[in-house]
């Protein structure tokens, strides 16, 4: 059976239509299949149409969270709760090409356990939101040792794939790097990202730039060793402009020197702060793995009387 999970925000305006165009795709093709879509914490009417699609449609389940944990969350309980022996993690806005979905199945029929849907266009977005991403992915390539510069959320795996990640017990794990990651036989599927059929982006800058600092953190130490470079950096200065004090002190020439002094120790303390605070998120991370907190936390299934 092949599970489609659906982390949904927000996303009242495309339950109905998501849920009918994805099992009318699979039941054409003569897939057995499940559609499980995961509210994470909507605000809007997204709960009640999966409580409905759920009675029209016994392949159709839901769970609910009892409020925004977020979409890698939202990714990881779908994980979990699916029942499927491969699963497609996609948008519910449908930007994931929902054909893509046989494509992938058929790939994985032929013995591929993990087929990532791979983006041969972004689609439509700003020039500051593209130079972000490819800055981000640039540094996850860089630090992870793969090329995730067209990586997505869509892909299809395996259950020998799936229980290797839920056994993965970091609180923020960073799923799309997770795929890469465990390995197992893999290929791709080029996509194109459609626009948005309805509803709005629920990706802020804001939440752009905290998603991209939680994952680098999660996945990479590479900013510590940033601390270490600036290290490295103000010891050879240090060296350098030691030399040269000596020097003026030997041959008698002395300059007053003060606003050196100031734009050095500016320099210096800048330094030292930004690299107290990169050491700090890294500290604040740790704190919050230690305390052990749940992912999520599911307040209601479509199927709550058979629980």
């Amino acid at each position: 059976m092949l599970s489609i999970i659906l982390p949904a925000y927000n996303e009242g305006e495309m339950i109905y239509k998501s849920s009918e165009v994805i099992s009318k795709l699979l039941e054409d093709n003569k897939i057995e299949y499940e559609i499980l879509y995961v509210d994470d914490g909507s605000k809007d009417e997204t709960w009640t149409k999966i409580m409905e699609m759920s009675k029209k449609n016994d392949n159709i389940r839901g769970i609910s969270f009892s409020r925004n944990f977020g979409k890698e969350s939202a990714m990881f309980a779908g994980l979990s709760e699916s029942k499927g022996d491969c699963v497609v993690v996609m948008d519910c806005d449908l930007q994931h090409p929902p054909e893509k979905i046989i494509e992938m199945y058929r790939l994985w029929e032929d013995g591929y356990e993990v087929i990532e849907g791979v983006k041969s266009s972004r689609g439509r977005e700003g020039i500051f939101h593209s130079i972000a991403a490819k800055s981000f992915y640039s540094l996850i390539s860089s630090a992870s040792g793969f090329d995730m510069s067209k990586a997505s959320d869509f892909k299809l795996l395996d259950r020998k794939a799936v229980n290797v990640i839920l056994n993965i017990r970091e609180k923020n794990a960073f799923f799309r790097a997770l795929s890469s990651w465990v390995g197992f036989k893999t290929t791709s599927v080029e996509y194109d990202v459609r626009e948005r059929e309805a509803g709005e982006s629920k990706w802020s800058t804001k939440s752009l730039i905290k998603y991209a600092l939680t994952n680098i953190t999660s996945f990479t130490t590479a900013p510590l060793q940033v601390v270490t470079i600036l290290g490295v950096i103000m010891f050879i200065l240090s060296i350098a402009l030691t030399g040269i004090a000596l020097y003026q002190k030997i041959t008698g020439y002395a300059s007053v020197g003060f606003t050196t002094v100031i734009i050095l120790q500016c320099f210096i303390g800048s330094i030292i702060m930004v690299s107290l605070g990169i050491i700090g998120y890294y500290i604040a991370k740790i704190y919050d793995e230690v305390k052990g907190r749940p992912k999520y936390i599911i307040s209601e299934y479509t199927d709550d009387e058979e629980k």
